[in-house]
């Protein structure tokens, strides 16, 4: 099944791609920012500064937060807007 991941706005400009399936059982926040990191070396820099939503809960980086087999996680980085 794995962790689904959806990209938003420098994210998505990062990666190249709007949301992407990884098979990364178990994993938590930490792991699946590692990995994301190293699938996609531009995103580095916007992961530093995103939140990560898992299922609609947010999270920041250094989180040990369980990332279930199934889950949602949106990339979010910082924006601004009125």
């Amino acid at each position: 099944m794995g962790v689904t991941v959806r990209y938003w706005a420098a994210a998505q400009a990062a990666t190249g791609i709007p949301e992407e399936t990884i098979d990364l059982a178990p994993a938590t926040l930490d792991l699946l920012r590692a990995h994301l990191a190293e699938r996609h070396p531009g995103l580095l820099p916007v992961l530093a500064a995103s939140a990560l939503l898992v299922d609609g809960l947010s999270s920041r980086a250094g989180d040990g937060r369980a990332c279930p087999d199934g889950a949602t996680v949106e990339v979010l980085p910082p924006f601004a807007g009125g």
